[in-house]
């Protein structure tokens, strides 16, 4: 390892959004910054994010939309860099983009946009940026911090932590930054996937077997927390918008609820087609209110097809609570294999909220995704990413 030390004011430890973002921050405030990567490319959480195109922010962006041990410790970032923020960013460099449903943003074209609008201005503000570096050790010094790497060492007086959660492996997602804020003694909340799909035991899995890739509207809960979106059955269990929400507050041992029918009151229904048309099958009346496929199972479920007429409202209310009613116990999740988001991370106690820096270590800083601070899907972790990368290349 050469014996010369580099400087700067600013080393940030990830390219990923967060990483950059709060890079270009700073460097627009004169500060010289180095950003640091063992990834090939900078940016690759976004580059794959909402199916290439990236969804880059929500309109509908406040606290709410955010899971944390301290809700409100992500209100001042929010509050110092919107939504409303980043999309002048993006109208900046004429990126076109679209809303999709529930204010979700998506950029026309490729992600690649989003990707390449970071580095032009990480670029603007003189911004190095180092990839394939690996970090090998990190030191606290009395006048900052020295990063040795395999390429060589630097030395900053601030130094950012933006190296993300463990979601993705293949990606090169890693714990490295909680083993950083373990060695620098701030507490980690435990991690655990998010924004996942959801896995079923054996029972389950017999009772939708033959369901893969059936999708259907649905309110799933999980306690008193609610989404209704679309939900998709799948050879492991269940996924979908609302099952993607809902998996960020499941536990291991807790019960899901789904309504198969938001909008609807089966055992209403199913006594009102009786009256209508009691010749009907059970299976046909029910098929008007949930995919055919599905239907048919829930009646096969419970006692099997008959008709209306010849059929009580004690299978009725049966029937019924199968598809508004609905109550799982999910065996577990597809993990970080595929877990868009990693819940958990450095406990914000330990943090300031208006610079991310930490409490006991002046000049270290956490951002993005590393934090315990989790959004909801829909473009809420990139503006986290903006908004913490933000508040804190205003400050170091």
């Amino acid at each position: 390892m050469p014996s010369s030390i580099k400087h700067y004011d600013v080393v940030i430890l990830g390219a990923g959004g967060a990483g950059l973002f709060c890079a270009m921050t700073a460097g627009a405030r004169g500060r010289s910054v180095l950003v640091l990567d063992h990834a090939n490319a900078p940016g690759e959480k976004i580059r794959i994010s909402g199916g290439g195109r990236c969804n880059f922010t929500n309109l509908h962006t406040t606290p709410a939309n955010f899971i944390s041990e301290n809700p409100r410790f992500c209100i001042s970032a929010l509050k110092t860099y919107t939504q409303r923020d980043f999309i002048a960013l993006v109208d900046k460099h004429s990126i076109a983009w679209h809303e999709k449903t529930l204010g979700q943003l998506f950029c026309d074209g490729s992600s690649q946009q989003i990707i390449d609008m970071l580095l032009s201005e990480c670029h603007a503000s003189g911004v190095a940026i180092e990839l394939q570096t690996k970090i090998s050790d990190v030191e606290k010094t009395e006048s900052g911090f020295t990063v040795a790497t395999d390429h060589t060492r630097v030395a900053c007086t601030s130094l950012v932590i933006a190296t993300g959660g463990k979601s993705i492996p293949k990606m090169g997602a890693t714990g490295f930054g909680y083993d950083l804020a373990k060695q620098f003694g701030l507490n980690i909340v435990t991690p655990r996937p998010a924004l996942v799909p959801l896995t079923f035991g054996p029972d389950l899995m017999r009772q939708i077997d033959g369901l893969a890739g059936l999708a259907a509207d649905a309110t799933v809960s999980c306690g008193k927390t609610r989404f209704a979106e679309a939900l998709l059955f799948t050879h492991k269990g269940l996924s979908g918008p609302s099952i993607l929400q809902i998996s960020s507050y499941w536990e291991e041992g807790k019960e899901i609820a789904i309504n198969l029918a938001p909008a609807t009151d089966v055992l209403a229904v199913l006594k009102e087609a009786r009256k209508e048309q009691p010749k009907q099958d059970v299976a046909t009346a029910l098929s008007r209110l949930v995919p055919k496929r599905l239907a048919d199972r829930i009646v096969e479920l419970n006692g099997g097809s008959a008709r209306l007429a010849d059929t009580p409202d004690a299978r009725f209310k049966v029937l019924a609570a199968a598809v508004n009613d609905w109550r799982i116990f999910p065996a577990g999740t597809e993990g970080y294999r595929i877990a868009e988001v990693t819940a958990g991370g450095v406990d914000t106690d330990a943090l300031l909220s208006k610079t991310l820096e930490a409490r006991a270590v002046p000049g270290l800083h956490f951002i993005g995704e590393v934090v315990d601070v989790t959004g909801h899907l829909g473009g809420f972790n990139f503006q986290w990413a903006w908004s913490s990368g933000y508040a804190a290349g205003q400050h170091v």
